[in-house]
């Protein structure tokens, strides 16, 4: 069963950046809770200020929409995956990652990626909401769901949590999306300059940490358009509004503020296309200086979706 509310099955949300369309694979919004535990000083009063969230990205209560979703797109004849989500059937602390049964699948590959054709797979950081769809269960066993890709991540990242005093739930995570994949000699580590890295034409990883360690942004420019793939340096419009609005779980809450007004700054007033990780339909804008910090003035998906 495909407990994924109202979300599109049929033709995949897209954008389209230069010569390369972005296709946004939806998993899962999030219960109305998610962005009151996740950015707890996004009170009710201090997003009813800011119009502009209003409907797509908060409810009149003052409640954050937030989703869970994956981004694919093909460059330079390599088929990619930008973080994978939560998965289905997994193992999770938190009620809202538990044991999910959704159409992820099934929605990529109505996108034009089926699993066995995915050539690279960009995990912004080891995050559970970001690796789940790095394995799925097959006999009882979890196995990688992209045999043929390879997976990149920052070298900082995955050396800050081999070290890490991991709790049981982080320890499952890694267990059953992380090490299986590291076990098949899929996953590759890469060192991230301050300038970045390039991956695939025209594709390059920034370092953004705070969030974690190693966390990274995901650049694409395209016959002179780009893009950013925020990962979770920025989980939620209001945060352009409120750079200094941080997630409960950042590991470096200073850091991940630095990192958050740095890119806010350098895509303002551009026509670079933010393309948030967590953020509800319609998704996409471009960052617009306002009021002393920044808004989002959306620019819609194709085809348009509501998934309120």
């Amino acid at each position: 069963m495909d407990t994924s509310p109202a979300i599109e099955t049929t033709a995949a949300p897209s954008w389209t950046v230069g010569a390369v369309t972005v296709h946004r694979i939806d998993e899962v919004l999030l219960p109305p809770a998610t962005g009151r535990w996740l950015l707890p000083d996004a009170t009710a009063d201090l997003v009813g200020r800011q119009e502009w969230l209003y409907p797509d990205f908060a409810g009149h209560d003052g409640l954050l929409r937030i989703a869970s979703h994956s981004f694919a797109l093909t460059v330079g004849g390599l088929r990619i995956l930008v973080d994978t989500g939560i998965g289905n059937g997994k193992e999770r602390a938190n009620p809202a990652w538990n044991d999910l049964r959704t159409g992820f699948l099934e929605r990529l590959t109505t996108a034009g990626f089926p699993p066995d054709s995915v050539d690279l797979v960009i995990l912004t950081h080891l995050h559970a909401d970001h690796v789940g769809w790095n394995t799925r269960e097959v006999n009882g066993e979890w196995v990688p769901t992209f045999p043929h890709a390879r997976h990149v991540t920052s070298r900082l990242e995955r050396e800050f949590w081999a070290t890490y005093d991991m709790d049981e739930a982080r320890r499952q995570m890694f267990r059953d999306s992380v090490i299986p994949v590291e076990e098949a000699g899929l996953l590759d580590l890469v060192d991230i300059p301050a300038e970045g890295v390039e991956v695939a034409t025209g594709l390059r990883l920034l370092p953004t940490p705070g969030h974690t360690p190693g966390h990274i942004a995901v650049e694409l420019t395209s016959q002179g358009e780009t893009a950013l793939i925020t990962g979770d340096c920025i989980h939620h419009p209001v945060q352009l509004a409120h750079p200094d609005i941080g997630a409960c779980v950042d590991i470096d809450p200073e850091q991940s503020e630095a990192s958050r007004r740095r890119l806010l700054g350098s895509l303002a007033g551009t026509k670079t296309l933010l393309l948030g990780t967590h953020f509800a339909p319609p998704t996409a804008g471009r960052v617009i200086p306002h009021e002393n910090t920044y808004r989002l003035a959306p620019v819609p998906a194709v085809p348009k979706t509501d998934s309120h």
